[in-house]
């Protein structure tokens, strides 16, 4: 059965590659539901709407969750509300990025 823990997990090896900093550490996603032990939901946003790397970032949240154990289905919601800012970034992001 897999655990929202496990998502989050995995979700931390999904680097921005223009910030070099994983997508929960930039505050990028913003729900993670675990539907009878197979099916994920996840609710993201990227740093802009208009962000040249989102195809890139959402296809490699999919595939490095699909790829867990026990995992089923994955359903990805890219949502701009509410829009991304800088204060959603954990603090170590902000170490690395000088902020």
């Amino acid at each position: 059965m897999v655990t929202e823990k496990d998502i989050w997990n995995e979700l931390k090896k999904v680097i921005d590659m223009e910030l070099g900093i994983d997508v929960v550490n930039l505050g990028l996603i913003y729900e993670v539901k675990v539907i009878d032990g197979k099916k994920v939901y996840i609710k993201m946003t990227m740093t802009t709407p208009t962000c040249p790397l989102a195809n890139a970032i959402i296809a490699d949240v999919y595939h490095k969750v699909k790829d867990i154990p026990g995992v089923e289905d994955v359903d990805i919601e890219l949502t701009f509300d509410p829009p991304w800012n800088p204060d959603m970034m954990s603090p170590e992001a902000k170490k690395l990025l000088g902020l």
